[in-house]
């Protein structure tokens, strides 16, 4: 008789509607809603300042307003010359990054991973080191050629360490996603060198890291004023420097000029990088 009790009350008990939770949709509006607002309110720190210099490199004097300073920036003696500068120093600086850290970062991912700290320590300390204390310090250590020391190439040796930790966090996060050691011996299993591993395997699959950590050095060196100046190289933030001490509605075109152009180069950047990354995709 119990048993029958017992077995009419489960069956009563399984065949009762079970409440489904409540979705906590008030709480789901205002988490909304307050990413909205920390959005909105980043827009407006990053877009109002620079819609402001916008307006200021049209004004003309009164309530006139035109390209004039656009037309005069671009007639300017020396302009061409600090931009094409520029970004001479960032292809070279870009190149020697990857020369130098590429190896060494693929290095340490496969064979030392315990040296990882050390050299997140080396790359963080250009966070630390005054640019002018760094530059002092290059200026008494560093003795070469000519065509080295006395020409503004030598700035690309500064540039590497400015950029350096940048490029390095970029390059650590692409080979943290990879499984190195597997490639690595995936593709020695079936007699590739270390020049096919690194360039037909490796490089490949680091396509996104390496499109943002040339993006990462392209805006470093264009926008670096501190090292260019003290070593007396006439540069593209120099050169923009030097103009906003006497031209002020000048030094905002160019201030303007140098934002679009490094965002260009960044969508070129990307796309390039995507349409490349399809290609090997398509290849496969």
């Amino acid at each position: 008789m119990s048993g029958a009790i017992i077995t009419a009350e489960s069956e009563a008990v399984a065949q009762a509607p079970v409440p489904r939770p409540r979705k906590a949709y008030g709480a789901r509006t205002s988490l909304s809603l307050f990413n909205w607002i920390v959005l909105g309110l980043g827009g407006i720190f990053f877009f109002v300042p620079l819609l402001v210099t916008a307006l200021f490199s049209l004004w003309e004097g009164g309530n006139t307003y035109g390209w004039s300073a656009y037309d005069k920036m671009l007639h300017t003696p020396g302009f061409w010359d600090s931009l094409f500068l520029s970004l001479r120093l960032a292809a070279e600086t870009i190149i020697l990054s990857f020369i130098l850290m590429v190896p060494a970062m693929i290095f340490v991912h496969l064979k030392a991973p315990k040296l990882k700290p050390l050299f997140e320590f080396i790359s963080n300390l250009p966070f630390v080191i005054p640019a002018i204390a760094l530059i002092d310090g290059l200026t008494t250590l560093y003795t070469g050629p000519t065509w080295l020391i006395s020409t503004p190439n030598y700035l690309v040796i500064p540039y590497f360490f400015l950029a350096l930790p940048y490029a390095y966090r970029s390059l650590d996060v692409g080979l943290s996603t990879l499984d190195v050691r597997t490639l690595t011996e995936a593709c020695q299993s079936l007699g590739a060198g270390w020049g096919q591993i690194i360039f037909l395997v490796l490089l490949p699959n680091l396509r996104t890291a390496l499109v943002g950590a040339v993006m990462l050095i392209l805006t470093t060196v264009i926008g670096e004023f501190t090292f260019a100046s003290v070593l007396l190289f006439h540069t593209f933030a120099v050169f923009i420097n030097d103009t906003g001490q006497n031209e002020i509605t000048e030094a905002s075109a160019l201030t303007i000029f140098a934002f679009l152009l490094v965002w260009l180069f960044m969508l070129g950047v990307i796309l390039t990088g995507r349409k490349g990354a399809a290609t090997v995709g398509g290849a496969h």
